[in-house]
């Protein structure tokens, strides 16, 4: 007698990964959709910071990018092990394999795509953000989504963009295109 198929981690944990650019709203849309689905909400920035007791730029300061970066891989690594949760991960936390597979493997992993104007509006007057912190953030930005966007297209599930419409708005549409998601890759089992 065979036994059935199991689920695959990535839709047995429950687990929505948000990925995308700083600014493209994962930790607002991220804290709505939790509690919209009943689920934990996450920022692995929060986290890092609330480990290691200082914000995120002195972690640069002091320990440079691949210092915060190998914090946020440890990190990742712990955090995408948990169940039920909304994750909302650091702009640049795709960049290393590590993450990308942890977070492929273990959820399903939602890009919020969001046109670079759009980013520059909404981080501008963000002190917070390191790697803006040039006499040229928007070229800086630009620059970062080039590199970023195949990578964070490449590895999502779902991409949905965020645009204008209100946070309230884009959960719905996020959560109309999770239902939808969810439907089909049960199918396939």
């Amino acid at each position: 007698m065979q036994s059935a198929p199991t689920k695959p981690v990535k839709r047995s944990s429950g687990n929505i990964f948000l990925v995308g650019m700083m600014g493209a709203g994962k930790t607002t849309v991220g804290k709505i959709l939790s509690r919209h689905l009943g689920k934990t909400f996450i920022d692995s920035d929060v986290e890092i910071q609330q480990r290691t007791g200082v914000n995120i730029p002195h972690i640069f300061d002091v320990e440079g990018e691949t210092g915060f970066r190998q914090r946020e891989i440890n990190v990742i690594r712990e955090l995408v092990q948990l169940d039920n949760i909304v994750l909302g991960t650091g702009g640049g936390a795709v960049l290393h394999e590590q993450n990308r597979a942890a977070l492929r493997a273990n959820g399903v992993v939602v890009y919020l795509k969001s046109a670079v104007h759009d980013l520059w509006q909404r981080t501008r007057h963000d002190r917070n953000r390191p790697l803006l912190q040039t006499a040229d953030p928007y070229a800086r930005l630009k620059a970062l989504h080039e590199v970023r966007d195949p990578i964070y297209t490449e590895l999502a599930d779902l991409v949905v963009m965020t645009g204008k419409q209100s946070a309230q708005s884009l959960v719905l549409h996020l959560e109309q295109e999770l239902h939808r998601f969810s439907t089909a890759e049960q199918l396939k089992i």
